[in-house]
């Protein structure tokens, strides 16, 4: 029997088992397995081991994608991205210019088709920011899981998006995110003791402060140092 000639519900299950490449190989030797490649309702979840992936053309985004994954492996790149801006070189400021708008590009195609999004899960994305999340928040109603850890550039800013846009939330975790301070974890916990909100070491890190901001520390410890 050959493959085509199998039902549509057949060819679906079978596609299930196979990975985004692989799904995109098989559907290139016929119409018929094209159609089956393009169908949303195979595509209730994506993982993408890197933001690189997200440029293939081995997926599809739809009503149907329910569970999102995208996280960055590399630490290389990774220690990059985590460098502040003001502080980058030229050539590391090159690095990130390559793939900086990857994510956010990504996010905003899936605000615009993946309504039924119930799990978003951010992990080493060192340059999506407050808006992206928020944006999410505004368009995916039914999200009950958000996810984001060693994301340097979430701040309190999506505590407070979580708390204004995040009705069905039921889990949020912002784990080693140096920009989360106590403060907006304390107050995201008393208005909203439903989520169950984790911050796991994110608190405790050093925040992100621009050179102008930290004149004041160093002029006081000089004079500490002056008069000791």
């Amino acid at each position: 029997m050959r493959l085509i000639q199998l039902n549509r519900e057949c060819l679906l299950h079978l596609f299930s088992f196979l990975d985004k490449d692989s799904r995109r190989s098989l559907s290139l030797t016929c119409h018929q397995l094209r159609e089956v490649f393009l169908d949303p309702c195979l595509w209730n979840l994506l993982h993408f081991s890197s933001p690189c992936q997200l440029r293939k053309d081995n997926f599809v985004l739809g009503p149907s994608l329910h569970y999102l994954t995208i996280c960055w492996h590399s630490s290389r790149v990774l220690q990059v991205c985590n460098i502040e801006d003001w502080l980058k070189s030229s050539f590391q400021r090159d690095i990130c210019s390559k793939h900086e708008s990857l994510v956010s590009s990504f996010l905003a195609h899936v605000c615009h088709m993946c309504p039924n999004l119930l799990s978003l899960t951010l992990s080493g994305c060192g340059h999506i920011t407050d808006q992206d999340v928020i944006s999410v928040l505004q368009s995916c109603r039914k999200l009950r899981c958000l996810h984001l850890e060693n994301c340097v550039r979430i701040t309190d800013c999506s505590l407070q998006g979580v708390l204004a846009l995040g009705g069905n939330l039921k889990e949020v975790k912002v784990d080693f995110c140096r920009n989360i301070t106590q403060v907006g974890l304390q107050g995201c916990r008393e208005r909203r003791p439903d989520i169950q909100l984790s911050a796991e070491r994110s608190a405790d890190m050093i925040p992100d402060s621009k050179p102008e901001e930290k004149v004041p520390l160093r002029r006081t410890l000089q004079k500490v140092l002056q008069f000791s």
